[in-house]
């Protein structure tokens, strides 16, 4: 972490005077007395992806079923046109990823295509403490295949809620299949080592796939290095398109001949696409295990943050996130423990993603009172407020002022007159 942080309210005004990504601000719809830092979960709208989509909109009002062919098929294309704006994000090839479906459908696509069980290498190995989604998914398609979870599903146990990368390859024995792993964990923020961990993989011939949900758009990622055999990723948190916009699959180039798990009509070549044979003939690049058509609108507001995202490259993204998230760590170090506030994160830079963990004993309760205040956090239980100064919006004085907030919150325990019952979204 950063040591040059002063406590004084001048130094969020210099910071963000000197800002090289404060210009792309203005280009994100920012509420007025709001300070947003929930980008981790959903990234604000910006001018660029509002652009797009009407667009499209246009594009569909005036041409109709025509939209398909003008602008040398865009739309029918629009995951490749979208892979060549996300492949500088992730270190891809664009002809290793499509952009189709969601997180969860691209891990049944992934798992159901590699996932091939003998008598003796049947496994999946996951952990404890990944976004349950992922674990669902695989817990369904191990069922799929006739085992129960409690036999093919092999969980590596976190300690304190962080996982030990030795402890994932220990566990990598000759009964193991595959591996699904987050990069960066949802609730503690921590950036395991994909390079170490998937070179393990490799060399015990087991294929590895990669959770990119909280770290594409955040920290910077090379598939080629990792040389993974699967990846997939929302693009709603720090990428920025829009609820429930089109997520990302990653097949590494390597595997392009393999049949999918799940096909589907989009998944054919498009030269004989619309022959319409009864006999899949699969197009052998990631667009191969796209299922069904396009859906433009979740698309549209892709094309405009990515292109936002390639503007200010990736590096200097990763840069100024872990230089603000280091402040507001400062800020709080400095003026809220004696409140009761830890920091729930690892606090060096290669072990942690874009947000930081915020735990107290009321974490519910005093996010509660942030909203009230106009500051839009989130909570995930036990006691973690997650708080995401996002490098493309976020500004160092809202950094400041929140924590003032906070403070304020603290000494008067005004959190103590919110319900403790969770509401439905938190």
């Amino acid at each position: 972490m950063h040591q040059e942080y002063q406590e004084d309210s001048e130094y969020p005004k210099l910071m963000d005077n000197n800002d090289p990504l404060g210009r792309f601000r203005q280009r994100f719809y920012l509420k007025k007395g709001n300070i947003y830092m929930c980008g981790n979960s959903l990234g604000l709208a910006s001018k660029d992806a509002e652009d797009c989509i009407l667009q499209a909109i246009e594009k569909w009002k005036d041409e109709a079923i025509k939209i398909w062919n003008v602008d040398d098929h865009k739309y029918y294309l629009y995951s490749n046109y979208l892979a060549n704006l996300m492949a500088p994000l992730v270190g891809a090839d664009p002809e290793e990823i499509a952009i189709t479906g969601g997180t969860t459908i691209n891990i049944h696509q992934a798992i159901s295509t590699f996932y091939k069980p003998t008598e003796d290498r049947y496994k999946i190995l996951v952990d404890d403490i990944n976004f349950p989604t992922d674990r669902y998914a695989v817990d369904s398609q191990v069922r799929l295949h006739g085992y129960t979870p409690e036999e093919a599903v092999k969980v590596v146990k976190s300690h304190n809620l962080l996982m030990n990368e030795d402890d994932i390859i220990n566990a990598m024995t000759d009964d193991v299949a595959i591996v699904l792993l987050p990069t960066v964990y949802y609730r503690s923020a921590q950036v395991l080592d994909m390079v170490k961990i998937s070179k393990a993989a490799k060399e015990k011939g087991i294929i590895i796939g990669w959770d990119l949900c909280h770290a594409a758009g955040s920290i910077e990622v090379n598939l080629k290095e990792v040389d993974a055999d699967f990846a997939m990723w929302c693009t709603y948190k720090y990428l920025n398109g829009g609820p429930g916009s089109a997520a990302a699959l990653y097949i590494n180039r390597k595997h392009f001949t393999k049949l999918p798990g799940l096909a589907g009509w989009f998944g054919n070549k498009h030269n004989t696409q619309f022959l319409l044979k009864q006999e899949f003939d699969h197009q052998q690049n990631a667009s191969g295990w796209q299922t069904g058509t396009p859906s433009v609108f979740s698309m549209a507001t892709l094309e405009g943050s990515l292109k936002i995202m390639n503007e200010a490259g990736i590096t200097n993204i990763r840069r100024k996130s872990l230089h603000i998230t280091g402040y507001l760590m400062f800020l709080i170090e400095s003026k809220l423990k004696e409140y009761g506030f830890a920091i729930g994160n690892l606090k060096e830079d290669e072990k942690r993603g874009g947000h930081v963990c915020l735990e107290h004993d009321e974490g519910y309760r005093i996010s509660m009172a942030l909203k009230a205040k106009g500051v839009v956090p989130d909570f995930r239980d036990p006691n973690v407020i997650r708080l995401t100064p996002a490098a493309l919006y976020t500004s160092y004085e809202e950094v400041y002022k929140m924590v003032d907030i906070l403070l304020d919150i603290a000494k008067t325990e005004s959190y103590k007159s919110f319900n403790k019952n969770r509401n439905f979204v938190v």
